[in-house]
């Protein structure tokens, strides 16, 4: 079921020359089966769109969407939201669904409360603590790839889905038994929260995974208040330079942050990254032939098929952006992938090129929302691991 309030196109009216609406989502086929020719030709009409069907502002170019998530003014918590734009849906969907547990965490926060949260939870995503990371990460694709014995596997579920929840469950100290149900509850979580067209079903399968989660979590809060160990969670509740001192609520928000936007996204990366370079073999063997390629090859694929196709931020008051007058409260969208593939910012964008000079890409986002996990990618050593065998 559809909210009531969205314009949708009906099967008896004619395409308009700018898409926009449902068109930019996927719930229209043609953008879900390959969105960068929809995203282009909105780009090429206009940069910063008004999508009246979706009450918000679309924006697509690469320096455009690179100013709006730089611009300090602008706002994450998505309580500034009119409730009838689309972040603003977001955020009734969430309350109505009793999802909105997932709104309280440093991604919806703004400064002074984000800077606050993100100093603590910031800590074990640093280079240097990544880089210690290392060896254990290795390990745990060593041991995953041990266990693909067959000829053919589905990679999502032997491979890229398991792994990221088997290096976040470690950093939570969550159980290995209990890492198949955190990787379901994300899922349902992320499917009943992003998208404000979602139907009935996954709101409600959404809302069930999230008061799941929030009694395991309360539990387990509560143990390592009585014992703490050497993990993310302890870390939080026993920080003693954050003032004041983290609630539950808190310490659930950014763990559930950590679960749904870190296992999600870098699953598709995986994916993403195996599927460019297998549909482009003579990219997957000048790889092979060349390992120090891998770098360049990671932020190719963060460009040419990034896992976060898009952000939003509200207005705090009344601005002209590139002409295009504005009005506090209400959504801006900024379309990661029709930015990716501007051919403004990289040349003949739709090609996939591992040796491509200057790769630029928005895909961790920018400012102070910078992704916490943008060190924390196994991907180079998956390709790695792949492209030896």
């Amino acid at each position: 079921m559809f909210p009531t309030s969205l314009k949708l196109p009906t099967a008896t009216e004619d395409t308009p020359s700018i898409p926009t609406g449902v068109q930019l989502t996927p719930m229209n086929p043609v953008f879900r089966h390959d969105p960068y020719p929809v995203l282009g030709q909105l780009r090429n009409a206009e940069r910063v769109h008004r999508d009246e069907p979706l009450s918000r502002w679309f924006v697509t170019g690469f320096e455009e969407v690179r100013e709006i998530l730089r611009n300090k003014d602008l706002s994450s918590n998505i309580h500034n939201a009119n409730p009838d734009s689309y972040t603003g849906r977001l955020r009734v969907n969430a309350q109505s669904g009793g999802m909105h547990e997932t709104y309280n965490s440093i991604l919806f926060k703004d400064d002074p409360e984000h800077r606050r949260l993100r100093s603590l939870v910031s800590k074990p995503f640093s280079p240097k603590a990544i880089e210690d990371l290392r060896p254990r990460i290795r390990a745990n694709v060593a041991e995953l790839l041990d266990t693909l014995t067959a000829p053919f596997f589905d990679l999502v579920e032997s491979f890229a889905g398991p792994l990221p929840v088997i290096v976040i469950s470690e950093l939570l100290g969550v159980k290995s038994q209990e890492r198949a149900t955190f990787k379901q509850w994300s899922e349902d979580i992320a499917a009943g929260f992003f998208n404000p067209l979602k139907l009935r079903e996954q709101t409600e399968r959404g809302a069930r995974a999230q008061h799941a989660l929030c009694e395991y979590l309360d539990e387990v809060i509560a143990a390592r208040r009585r014992h703490p160990g050497a993990d993310l969670i302890s870390s939080m509740i026993t920080a003693d330079e954050v003032e004041p001192p983290l609630s539950d609520a808190e310490i659930r928000g950014q763990t559930n942050l950590l679960l749904v936007a870190g296992n999600l996204t870098t699953s598709d990366l995986i994916v993403n990254g195996m599927k460019a370079l297998l549909s482009h073999p003579e990219q997957l063997a000048a790889l092979r032939s060349d390992p120090d390629l891998i770098g360049n090859a990671v932020e190719e694929v963060l460009r040419y098929d990034s896992p976060v196709t898009q952000a939003n931020r509200i207005l705090t008051t009344d601005m002209t952006f590139h002409g295009c007058p504005m009005n506090r409260g209400q959504s801006i969208t900024v379309s990661i992938a029709g930015a990716n593939h501007d051919p403004r910012a990289n040349a003949d964008p739709d090609t996939f090129d591992i040796r491509r000079k200057d790769v630029r890409h928005q895909s961790f986002g920018g400012g102070k929302h910078l992704c916490l996990g943008a060190w924390l990618t196994g991907l180079p050593t998956i390709i790695s691991s792949c492209g030896s065998s």
